[in-house]
């Protein structure tokens, strides 16, 4: 029998019949970790290390409302989602990937009242979409959830019944696995994780989050509108010892579930909200991020069962953690990047400090890798490049005019970078 040290890994997206380089399916990529080649693969791709809005730019095109949805790349196509800024309708757009023309940009939901945001930093049209041949899975949030037909736009089924405030905007993107299109609707008021039929959109499994509220805060004083409750993170579905686990990250918990049943399969307790990071998989440990106010990564040992907060945590780390951008993991290092532009290198076996240093900027994006370097993507619109190791190492620097606050996406030798207002192709 396997040991835990030896599980293997099936990210979700590795079950499509494509090249890793020809696709980007879902937020953070074929594997769902960032990595562009398969892992373990270590062949060049291809991409671009220095660009400008006057060099190695194939086309720029200006993409219409906002939205911070990470771009999918399918067939030739580029699919993305758009909202008006004030919330009431919301759009589903498509990009030829050879020219940049629009080819559609169909409105799929309307909303008389929107709730307001509450902050200057999301938007209503946050979550990134999944994308197979022929279909593309669209999510809102609670403003509605859709199936469409790459050929021509149309909705396939659409649900706008799945409840849940918000309150400063959605931010969990879809994943797909088998049958499923599975949902994380962490809010105010109601959490809960639920799986579609992605065929027809029906419900197949609603699981309810099991934190403990007591409606105080950290401090231990009563929160403002239940702010400690939402969440904003995207859930990590592998393959342990023959077996699926789908980790997630709520307020005050993290768990493990079967993402075919829905059950519950463990979790461990924390005094945070607000998780925002996609969780991470390393030789027998879930690595994940908790949230405001005391942000930290937390080493999980994924054998447990029921509540395994006292005897599954391998380590935890806290300094410069970011609780925005998900952390990236290469070969045995783990390099997180603060919201405030501090990288830090960790040894993922045990969270010992290798080395941290600053690359300045705001960040929201979430960083890839390829060809040996590290893309970090900045609210500003600066691109800095790592060489990754031991030793910091900064191979280049680039801006664009506008800042990311959508991840990237990877097609081919290029990449499709979403800024706050256009589409880019870059490539050499």
């Amino acid at each position: 029998m396997r040991t835990m040290r030896h599980a293997t890994i099936l990210f979700l997206a590795v079950v499509l019949p494509c090249m890793a380089e020809s696709v980007w399916p879902e937020f953070r990529g074929p594997y769902g970790n960032g990595h562009v080649a398969a892992p373990g693969d270590e062949k060049t791709i291809g991409l671009p290390l220095k660009w400008s809005e006057t060099e190695n730019i194939k086309w720029k095109t200006e993409i219409p409302n906002r939205g911070w949805s990470t771009p999918v790349v399918l067939g030739g196509q580029i699919w993305m989602t758009a909202a008006t800024t004030n919330g009431t309708d919301f759009f589903a757009i498509c990009v030829d990937t050879e020219t940049g023309k629009i080819i559609f940009n169909e409105k799929v939901f309307h909303c008389d009242n929107p709730e307001p945001l509450g902050n200057a930093v999301n938007c209503y049209a946050a979550p990134s979409p999944a994308i197979e041949q022929g279909r593309v899975y669209l999510h809102f949030g609670s403003y509605g959830t859709a199936c469409l037909d790459t050929s021509s736009a149309k909705v396939i089924w659409k649900r706008n019944d799945l409840p849940c405030r918000h309150y400063r905007g959605p931010g969990s993107s879809v994943v797909l696995f088998e049958d499923l299109l599975i949902l994380t609707m962490d809010g105010v008021d109601v959490q809960y994780m639920v799986a579609l039929d992605k065929k027809t959109g029906k419900t197949v499994w609603k699981t309810d989050r099991t934190a403990i509220w007591n409606d105080l805060g950290p401090d231990g004083k009563p929160h403002k509108d239940g702010d400690h409750r939402k969440a904003y993170s995207t859930p990590l579905i592998v393959n342990v010892d023959g077996k699926f686990q789908m980790f997630t990250a709520g307020s005050k918990a993290m768990y493990s579930y079967d993402p075919r049943s829905g059950q519950e399969l463990w979790k461990i307790k924390h005094i945070c909200y607000s998780a925002a990071a996609r969780p991470l998989y390393y030789k027998g440990l879930a690595l994940m991020v908790t949230g405001m106010p005391k942000v930290e990564v937390i080493a999980i040992k994924v054998d447990g069962k029921g509540d395994v907060t006292d005897s599954h945590i391998a380590w935890r780390y806290s300094q410069a953690v970011g609780r925005t951008p998900t952390p990236i993991l290469v070969g045995d290092l783990l390099y997180i990047l603060s919201d405030d532009g501090t990288v830090t290198c960790l040894e993922a076996g045990n969270g010992k400090v290798v080395w941290l240093e600053r690359i300045r900027s705001n960040y929201c994006a979430s960083p890839i890798y390829a060809d040996g370097r590290l893309y970090y993507f900045s609210n500003l619109g600066k691109t800095t490049i790592l060489k990754p190791g031991h030793a910091f190492e900064v191979l280049a620097t680039n801006t664009l005019d506008e800042g990311f606050m959508a991840s990237p996406a990877v097609l081919g030798k290029a990449l499709i970078l979403r800024t706050k207002t256009h589409l880019y192709r870059i490539e050499e």
